[in-house]
C-alpha cells in the first residue's frame, strides 16, 4: 500500500514549490534589511516585539518538523497515549517558562542570552558552559530539521535525501543570513498561520480517506495491550516522563526560547507564552495522530524508518493538491525552527564569545559582531548538513539533548533567585551532574544491585526537584518545598528497585538531582550576597553603548559603573 498508492511529485513541481516558499520568505525578510545594520536588532529585535508576532514566533519555534515527526513516532510506538504525552507535556513546559521568564527579564531587561546573564551573575566558566551547551543543542536541532526536510523531499520527489538536505539548508540560510533574528520572527508569523490552516484541512481528510472509523475497530489487532491503553505505563515511563524532564530543561536552557523571551515586550510575556502553549499542544497532538492512524492501519514505513511515517502517510492518502499543501507545511515547520537555531547560535557567538570574552563588553565593535554572526550561520549550516547524513532518530536526539540540559536547570534558576549561588557552585554542580548522567544514560555501568538502588534514590530526588521547580515558578518557595517533599515520599515506594531499568528517564532525573544537591550544598553555607541590580548594569545593548561611552574609556568603565566585561561580586570565586 505504501508504494502503490503513493503520490510523488516531479522534479519541476518540487523545485517550483521550494522556489515559491523560500523565494517568498526571502522577499519578506529582505524588506526589513537596513542600510545601517544594528547588532542588537540582529540578536533581539530591540526587545519590543508585540504580542501577535511574538506568540506566533514562540509557537513556530516550539513546533518544528522534528516535533511533528517525533510525535508521530510516539503515536506509532506507544499508541494513542504517545502523542498526548509528547504534545501535552511540551505545551505545559511553555506555560512553565513565563513565571521564570518574568523574573529573568526583570533582572536583565536588555540581555541577549541566558549565558550573557550568567556571565554578569557569575563569570566566564558559567557563561561558556551554558553557551557551549546551547551551541551543541542548537546544532543537533538544526541537524534534525535538515533530516526531516531531506526525508520529506526524498520521499515525495526524484531527489535524494542529501539533495533535499542541501536544498533546505540553502533555503533557510538564504533568508536568515542578512537580517538574523528579525527575519526569523517575521517569517515565523506567516509560517505558523499557514501550518495551522494546513493541519485543519489535511488531518481530517486523511482520517476520512483512510476510512479510519472502520480501521479503529478492525485494526485493533495490530496494537498490543499497552498501545491500546490510554494510561499506558510503558508510554509514560519511556516517553512521557523523560519528556517532562527534557522539555523543562529545554525551556530553561534553550537559547531559541530565551531569545524570544528577551525580544518580546516585557509586559506581554504572560499572554505570549499562554497563547503558544495552546497553539503548540493542539498542533503537535493533532499531527501525532498520523502515527496512531498508521498503527491501526498496519502501515509499515519504508525500511522500518519511523521518520518516514508522516511523509508516507501523506503521500498514500492525499491528492496531489493537498500533498503540495502538506509539503509546504512541513517545509515551513522545519524552516521556522532551523532559522531560530541559526539566530540562536549567531547571537551566542556574537554576544557571549566575541562580545564578552574576545573584545570585552566595552570594546565590542557592532560591525564585527554582525560579521561573526553571519560567519557562524554559514559554519553551523555546513556542520549540520554533514551530521544530517547520519540519519539519526529524531526522537532519541530530542530526549537526549533535553536530558543533558537537565544538569543546568537548578543552577541556572537558583542563580536568578538565590544570592548565595557562586560561580564555583554553578560550575562544579553542572560538571558533576554530567559526569553522572552520561554513564547512566548509556549504561556504561551495570544498573543493578547497590548501584541500581543508588540511582533510584537519586531519581526520587530528581522527581522532587522537577515538581518543586514547576510549582516554585507559580506559587513560591513554600509551596514548592511542600510539593517536593510530598513528591519524594509518594514516588519512593514505586521508584526504588524499579526505575533504574529505564535508563533514559533515570539519567535525566539523576542529572537534576546531582546538580541540585551539589549546587545547594556548596552555596548554603557561603557568604556570598549578590546584588541582582548589577545584572542590568552589566548586560545591555552593544550598539547603544557607543553613544554614551566616553572616548578612550571603552575597556575601563561602562556607563553604569565597573567594566561590564569584568564583573566582580561578593563571594565570586573566579
Amino acid at each position: 500500500m505504501n508504494e502503490s498508492s503513493a503520490v510523488q511529485f516531479g522534479a519541476i513541481t518540487v523545485v517550483l514549490l521550494l522556489v515559491v516558499f523560500y523565494g517568498g520568505t526571502y522577499l519578506i525578510s529582505h524588506r526589513i534589511r537596513k542600510k545601517k545594520e544594528n547588532a542588537d536588532q540582529y540578536m533581539t529585535a530591540g526587545n519590543k516585539i508585540g504580542f501577535g508576532i511574538s506568540a506566533a514566533s514562540m509557537t513556530a519555534t516550539w513546533i518544528w518538523a522534528s516535533s511533528m515527526y517525533a510525535s508521530a513516532e510516539a503515536g506509532y510506538t506507544y499508541g494513542i497515549s504517545g502523542p498526548i504525552h509528547y504534545g501535552l507535556w511540551g505545551a505545559l513546559m511553555i506555560l512553565f517558562i513565563y513565571p521564570f521568564g518574568k523574573r529573568i527579564r526583570a533582572v536583565a531587561p536588555k540581555a541577549h542570552s541566558i549565558a550573557e546573564v550568567m556571565y554578569a551573575r557569575h563569570g566566564r566558566s558559567s557563561q561558556l558552559m551554558l553557551a557551549g551547551s546551547n551551541v551543541v543543542g542548537s546544532l543537533i536541532s538544526l541537524m534534525s530539521n535538515f533530516i526531516a526536510g531531506g526525508v520529506l523531499i526524498a520521499m515525495l520527489s526524484p531527489f535524494t535525501f542529501i539533495q533535499g538536505v542541501l536544498t533546505v539548508a540553502a533555503g533557510v540560510l538564504l533568508y536568515t543570513l542578512w537580517s538574523g533574528f528579525r527575519a526569523s520572527v517575521l517569517t515565523d508569523f506567516i509560517q505558523v498561520m499557514a501550518m495551522f490552516g494546513a493541519v485543519a484541512v489535511i488531518i481530517p481528510f486523511i482520517f476520512l480517506a483512510a476510512d479510519f472509523p472502520s480501521a479503529f475497530e478492525t485494526g485493533a489487532q495490530n496494537l498490543s495491550p499497552e498501545q491500546q491503553s490510554f494510561f499506558s505505563s510503558e508510554a509514560f515511563l519511556n516517553q512521557g516522563a523523560p519528556y517532562i524532564a527534557a522539555v523543562l530543561a529545554y525551556a530553561i536552557g534553550n537559547q531559541t526560547i530565551a531569545q524570544r523571551l528577551f525580544a518580546v515586550r516585557q509586559d506581554l510575556i504572560k499572554p505570549t507564552f499562554i497563547t503558544a502553549t495552546i497553539g503548540y499542544g493542539a498542533m503537535v497532538i493533532g499531527v501525532g495522530m498520523f502515527g496512531v492512524m498508521a498503527l491501526y492501519l498496519g502501515f509499515e514505513p519504508t525500511d522500518g524508518d519511523v521518520n518516514n511515517i508522516i511523509p508516507e502517510m501523506a503521500a498514500s492518502y492525499l491528492p496531489a493538491a493537498l500533498l503540495a499543501v502538506f509539503f509546504v507545511m512541513i517545509i515551513g515547520a522545519l524552516s521556522s525552527t532551523a532559522d531560530s537555531d541559526l539566530a540562536a547560535m549567531s547571537s551566542i557567538m556574537m554576544a557571549d564569545v566575541y562580545g564578552q570574552n574576545v573584545a570585552g563588553k566595552g570594546g565590542a565593535n557592532p560591525k564585527t559582531m554582525l560579521l561573526v554572526g553571519r560567519v557562524t550561520m554559514l559554519l553551523a549550516t555546513a556542520a549540520a548538513v554533514s551530521f544530517a547524513s547520519l540519519e539519526l532518530s529524531i526522537l532519541d536526539l530530542l530526549v537526549f539533548v533535553g536530558a543533558l540540559w537537565g544538569a543546568l536547570v537548578f543552577p541556572v534558576l537558583a542563580s536568578f533567585y538565590w544570592k548565595k549561588v557562586t560561580n564555583k557552585a554553578f560550575t562544579v554542580s553542572v560538571l558533576a551532574a554530567l559526569a553522572c548522567f552520561v554513564p547512566v544514560r548509556f549504561e556504561w555501568i551495570p544498573l543493578s544491585g547497590v548501584v541500581g538502588v543508588f540511582v533510584d534514590l537519586l531519581s526520587v530526588i530528581g522527581i522532587a526537584v522537577i515538581l518543586g521547580l514547576m510549582c516554585f515558578g507559580f506559587f513560591g518557595i513554600k509551596v514548592a518545598k511542600v510539593v517536593a517533599v510530598v513528591a519524594a515520599v509518594v514516588s519512593a515506594p514505586f521508584v526504588v528497585g524499579f526505575l533504574h531499568d529505564y535508563a533514559t528517564l533515570s539519567a535525566s532525573l539523576v542529572a537534576y538531582a546531582v546538580s541540585t544537591i551539589v549546587c545547594w550544598s556548596m552555596s548554603v553555607r557561603g557568604n556570598a550576597e549578590f546584588d541582582f541590580t548589577l545584572i542590568a548594569k552589566r548586560t545591555g545593548n552593544f550598539d547603544d553603548d557607543d553613544a554614551v561611552r566616553p572616548a578612550g574609556a571603552a575597556n575601563t568603565l561602562g556607563p553604569d559603573g565597573p567594566a561590564r566585561h569584568e564583573p566582580t561580586t561578593v563571594g565570586d570565586t573566579r
